[in-house]
Formats: structure tokens, C-alpha cells, sequence
């Protein structure tokens, strides 16, 4: 796949980032002059009325940007693919930027995002529609389409359940976007790698805005394209580099391991696992008194200490000195990963809960 110059794509991903900047801007005053705040309350873990809804910026520079690429490459074959992007990203911020705006029940949100994610699937449907009958393993084909798709509507809400403190959203992602965007960057795939860039320039416009104090929260709007994005993005980087199929899943694996364990035991006590909450474990812990911060730090050091050395070990698999090859497997580091998060967020949660447990019985003293 062809790709640009660095110089002319280091001037796209400034203007994109420069977008957002403007866009996200816009949106604040936008948001206080149509008084869209999200306001302190028992489910919420900030003390202020916040602006929300400055996720669009990210969506106007991500479209634009991924737009202006495309249209610079040339690539006549892809332009079916990007508008199936486009059109699934537009549909994901639309129902965002409702539900920003005035609430929509679970249930059309839900129908939304699997609509979505539909239509990102379908230039690889119609590529295998030609022979899809005759092909004796298409069953396991339909198997696979379904569950990209469960994964891809998971994306979109378990980013949106993460959203809920300065910084830790955004911060993720960028760091999902650029480390995917290194690892095709090292494989020499250039053009994905620019692709993904983009999203991350997108992503990094917003940030100055949301950390390390909050002017403006990202939204629906912006938390469900993020969400769409990253799905999208580890789709990219499993393509151009398929030796590093669990690069993705290893780079979200805090917030895949907070979202759907906090998920998993709310429906296992019998509680409306639907309904909004503050159960995850970045709202544990702003709830027992550390900062946003604090709690976004935790998150990120998760990432440089954990995620890091492993994706370095993934490398070090496909002939790197870094790690014998043979030594482990990618599925073990995987699974290394995601049980040490895993017992993480149980550790986390324990020490939360003993810790309000004393402050109740100080007070109660």
C-alpha cells in the first residue's frame, strides 16, 4: 500500500491535530451556551458542572483527516472502505451527540452501535460474497463476522463506561493509537501506520481540554467513535501485522479487564448491570480519595509497566534479542497480561472497600 512522504504527512496530522484543537474549543462554547453540563451527582466522580459533549472535535478531525489521507493516496479501491468507516463513525457520533444533548433510551443507543458495526463489516462481506455459498466453511465465516461484531459494539461501550474522569479515556487512547501505529511503523507498513497516526494526532487535540483539569468532557458523542476507532485501529494493525495479533488486546487490557469484570460481577450479584453506576474501579478509587490524577497515573503506569514490556516481548518473539524466540508463546503473554490485570482489579477493589469500610466506622465512632 502506498503511503506519503513524512514531511507531507507530519503536516496533515498537525492540521488534524489543530482541528481538533478548534472543534473541541467550539464545542465548549457551544455546550455552555446550550447548557450542556454534566452536572456533580451520587453516579458521577467530579465536584464541578462540566461542559460535556467535546468529543465532537474529535470526530470532526478524525473524518476530516482520514478524509484529506485517503483523497492524497489515491486509493480508488479503498474509497468503498472509508465510506463504510465514515458512515458507521457518523452513526456512532450521531446517537452520541443525541444522547448528549437530551438522553436515549439503552435500548436505540444499542441498535445504533450494531448498525454500525454492520456497516464497517461490509466491504469484507461483499469481498467474500462471490463464492460465500460454495465456500464449506462458511458457517465458521458468519461465526467470525458475528463476533467481530459483538466485539466491536463491546469496544464502543466498554470506552464509554471508562469515560468518566479527566483525562483517562483520552490518555488511553492516544496510547493505544501510537503504540498500534509504532509496532506497523517497525514492520515497515507505513501506510497503516499513517492511517492510525491520524486517529492518535485527533485524539491528542482533545487533550489539553480534559487534563489534567477538566474544561470539557468528552460525551457520548466522543467516547462511542473512540471506542469505534480503537476497534477499527487493532483491525488495521492485525492486517498490515498478523505475527502480532494480540498487540491490540494487550494494549487495552486495563480497560478491558476494569469494564467487563465490573460487568460480569454486577450481573453475577443480581443487580441492574444496565443502569448507570460507579462501580468500576477508577471510580472505587476517585471515591476513596485518590485524585483524577491520581487514578488517570495509575492507568497510564498500567500501560508503561505492564503493557509495554509485553508488546516489547511480543517483538522479541518474531527474532528480536529481547526475547528468546520460543520462550513463550503470544497467547501466554496475553494471558499473563490479563490475569495480572485481572488480579489488579481484584487487589484494587478490596483495598477500596476496606478503605471505606474504616471511614465509616471513624465517622460512626
Amino acid at each position: 500500500m502506498t503511503s506519503l512522504s513524512f514531511a507531507a504527512w507530519s503536516m496533515l496530522a498537525l492540521a488534524t491535530f489543530v482541528l481538533s484543537l478548534l472543534a473541541t474549543r467550539i464545542a465548549i462554547a457551544y455546550a455552555q451556551q446550550r447548557e450542556m453540563f454534566d452536572l456533580p451527582g451520587g453516579r458521577r466522580s467530579h465536584l464541578l458542572p462540566t461542559p460535556r459533549g467535546g468529543g465532537i472535535g474529535i470526530v470532526f478531525a478524525v473524518i476530516a483527516g482520514l478524509t484529506v489521507l485517503s483523497a492524497l493516496l489515491g486509493k480508488e479501491s479503498s474509497s468503498f472502505t472509508l465510506l463504510m468507516l465514515l458512515a458507521s463513525i457518523f452513526l456512532v457520533a450521531l446517537v452520541g451527540w443525541i444522547d448528549d444533548h437530551q438522553g436515549l433510551p439503552a435500548s436505540i443507543r444499542l441498535l445504533a452501535h450494531c448498525l454500525a458495526a454492520f456497516i464497517l463489516g461490509l466491504p469484507a462481506f461483499f469481498l467474500l460474497l462471490p463464492d460465500f455459498i460454495a465456500n464449506p466453511a462458511w458457517p465458521l465465516i458468519v461465526i467470525a463476522m458475528l463476533v467481530v461484531i459483538a466485539g466491536v459494539v463491546w469496544s464502543i461501550n466498554l470506552h464509554n463506561f471508562m469515560d468518566g474522569i479527566n483525562g483517562l479515556l483520552s490518555l488511553q487512547a492516544f496510547f493505544v493509537f501510537l503504540v498500534l501505529a509504532l509496532i506497523c511503523l517497525d514492520a515497515n507498513r507505513i501506510a497503516e501506520a499513517q492511517r492510525i497516526g491520524i486517529c492518535a494526532a485527533a485524539t491528542l487535540g482533545f487533550i489539553p481540554f480534559n487534563f489534567p483539569r477538566a474544561r470539557v468532557f468528552m460525551g457520548d458523542v466522543g467516547s462511542g467513535v473512540l471506542g469505534l476507532l480503537v476497534a477499527v485501529v487493532i483491525g488495521w494493525q492485525i492486517a498490515a501485522v498478523p505475527t502480532a495479533w494480540v498487540a491490540g488486546l494487550i494494549a487495552c487490557s486495563a480497560f478491558v479487564v476494569d469494564s467487563t469484570a465490573t460487568l460480569l460481577s454486577r450481573m453475577l450479584s443480581g443487580r441492574r448491570w444496565y443502569s448507570a453506576h460507579r462501580e468500576h474501579l477508577y471510580q472505587w478509587l476517585v471515591r476513596s480519595g485518590f485524585s483524577h490524577f491520581q487514578v488517570t497515573s495509575f492507568y497510564m503506569l498500567w500501560n508503561l509497566l505492564i503493557v509495554v514490556p509485553a508488546l516489547i516481548g511480543l517483538r522479541g518473539l518474531d527474532g528480536s534479542a529481547l526475547v528468546m524466540p520460543g520462550f513463550v508463546d503470544k497467547g501466554s503473554i496475553l494471558a499473563g497480561v490479563y490475569a495480572l490485570a485481572l488480579l489488579t482489579w481484584v487487589v484494587g477493589k478490596r483495598y477500596c472497600l476496606s478503605k471505606s469500610i474504616a471511614a465509616l466506622r471513624a465517622r460512626k465512632s
